[in-house]
């Protein structure tokens, strides 16, 4: 396999009430994908589905977090999410709990060899 790099976004996400880190990490790979319309797949000759997807999310609580359910995010390509320890929990001044933050880094790329099979 020739993989090769084509695509890099970050985005973030919030669970302001909930203190949900899955929900905070989908709404960062939202963030990361929404702000964008890309159209690499038709630029190198792929079809969506050839469009192999690394995701690496940063929350407090990495354990909290449902990698099935980010996979569900994605409509099209090969998504694979690894899930570190990073993010922030801001503490609640007016109340008990906290406010939760992901970050999220998606890197789409093509086996450029599989072009020529």
């Amino acid at each position: 396999m020739s993989k090769k790099r084509v695509v890099t976004q970050f985005g973030m996400g919030t669970s302001i009430r909930s203190r949900n880190y899955t929900e905070a990490a989908a709404r960062a790979i939202r963030d990361a994908l929404w702000h964008n319309s890309l159209n690499v797949a038709d630029a190198f000759g792929f079809p969506k589905e050839a469009m192999l997807i690394d995701v690496e999310i940063g929350v407090q609580a990495p354990e909290a977090v449902d990698i099935n359910h980010l996979l569900a995010v994605f409509p099209y390509g090969q998504p694979s999410v690894r899930v570190v320890k990073g993010g922030l929990d801001i503490p609640r001044h007016d109340k008990p709990g906290m406010s939760v933050v992901a970050n999220a880094a998606v890197v789409v790329s093509f086996d450029m060899e599989a072009k020529h099979d």
